[in-house]
């Protein structure tokens, strides 16, 4: 058998799994158990120490999630990976490890509205804070590090507006500061994006949105690279120093490449609790499945609906990074050489008022608050997702009043302009 590696279409479907050694089921089963029994006291002294992997108790570790989270990691190309109950859930268990009060991070403006509410509200409950920049403008993240700044995020394609980061160049900064990069690859996916290839440490992912595709659960992924020397300096005490809960356990020194995984699950796991369950994980290992074939339809049909829009007299702008007359068009060779994903928003010359109008009028688009869903989806940022911010921080993410977001389906591209065509005012 050839030693070649496999290709992502092949690794989609095998990676992480093998038929189940009980009963030869080929599709990974569901293990629908909180518990597992110990073979004697030795062997659950053993796991408890962190002295031998196996499954202990479903909060913790499951074989179902464990399969998905074998997947995730292999099509990222990380070292290993944690899986959770959500998107928002992975944030925090990528930054948990990581932050202390009185830390900081330096967060991109293009975040998804609920991410910027928790970076700048939840976030000082725990004593932490972030500085949003635009990541544009490389000087000014440079400029917002400062000696308490324990890591930079980004969204590899910014929700709302499609804005592709140039992920090289910031995780050069990351670099030079010696702090990690953490990139939320959910509107990219590792079909279209590997952020560690360009230099990310981590890699959080909504497994909600593409990797899923059918709008059936929520769950989440921390990606660990395996590149980052935590024991470089003191700012990561959780993972290069002794842990009281493990008598004296330093994570780096004893899992090495595989330390933060192994912390995300024996700690963050067993006292954040934010477990994904083993029927939501099953859904998504069938997802990621087609995630390829969904991936092109998805970036086909939004290039053609772009185009479409962008010369609409109703439409007064098109962020769609696909579209020649787009500033992050030069970006996709670099970042995104698949495609630039299937969503972006439209500004509407009618305002806030055309743009309700507007998705009231819509029958083939879902009026949803979610993304990367099979289905074409549609929402108005300023009154959803984003209503918590001023109008000046809507305007810096990407969702000001009269903006629309479009998340592009795999329907008949023909279709979806219909429905935009009768809708639109």
């Amino acid at each position: 058998m050839s030693d070649k590696p496999h290709g992502f279409d092949t690794r989609q479907i095998h990676a992480g799994t093998m038929p189940d050694p009980a009963t030869g089921a080929r599709q990974v089963p569901i293990y629908q158990t909180t518990a597992y029994q110990f073979r004697d006291a030795d062997h659950a002294a053993a796991l408890f120490n962190l002295q031998e992997v196996g499954y202990i108790y479903s909060r913790l570790t499951n074989p179902t999630v464990g399969a998905l989270q074998a997947r995730v990691a292999e099509l990222e190309g990380g070292a290993g990976a944690v899986c959770c109950s959500s998107g928002h859930a992975a944030q925090i268990m990528s930054l948990f490890p990581l932050m202390m009060p009185g830390c900081n991070i330096v967060a991109s403006t293009r975040l998804y509205g609920g991410t910027l509410t928790q970076f700048t509200q939840t976030f000082k409950r725990f004593g932490w804070s972030a500085t949003l920049v635009d990541f544009d403008d490389l000087d000014a993240v440079r400029d917002a590090i400062d000696g308490n700044t324990r890591a930079i995020f980004c969204e590899t394609i910014a929700n709302p507006g499609g804005y592709i980061t140039d992920l090289p160049e910031i995780a050069k900064i990351a670099d030079n500061a010696g702090i990690p990069l953490i990139v939320d690859n959910t509107t990219a996916t590792p079909y279209l994006c590997n952020p560690i290839e360009h230099g990310a440490t981590l890699v959080v992912h909504s497994l909600t949105k593409y990797m899923t595709g059918n709008g059936t659960v929520t769950g989440g992924a921390v990606v660990d690279s395996g590149k980052f020397d935590w024991s470089a300096s003191d700012k990561f005490p959780s993972l290069s120093q002794p842990e009281p809960a493990y008598h004296g356990l330093n994570f780096h020194e004893v899992f090495g490449p595989a330390a933060f995984t192994f912390h995300g699950i024996a700690i963050g796991l067993r006292d954040l609790g934010m477990t994904m369950n083993p029927q939501g994980a099953h859904y998504t290992l069938m997802g990621i499945e087609t995630l390829s074939l969904r991936m092109q339809k998805h970036v086909a049909n939004a290039q053609k609906v772009a185009e479409w829009l962008e010369v609409d007299p109703r439409i007064a702008e098109v962020t769609y990074p696909g579209l020649k007359s787009s500033p992050y068009h030069d970006r996709i060779a670099k970042v995104v050489p698949k495609g630039p994903g299937a969503l972006f928003t439209i500004r509407l010359k009618g305002g806030y008022e055309a743009c309700t109008k507007t998705v009231s009028e819509m029958k083939l688009f879902s009026h949803v608050a979610n993304l990367g869903d099979a289905r074409s989806l549609v929402i108005h940022p300023a009154s959803t997702t984003h209503r918590q911010l001023s109008e000046a921080e809507q305007i810096k993410a990407g969702a000001a009043p009269d903006i629309l977001r479009l998340s592009i389906g795999i329907e008949d591209a023909d279709d979806i302009i219909a429905d935009l065509n009768q809708a639109l005012v």
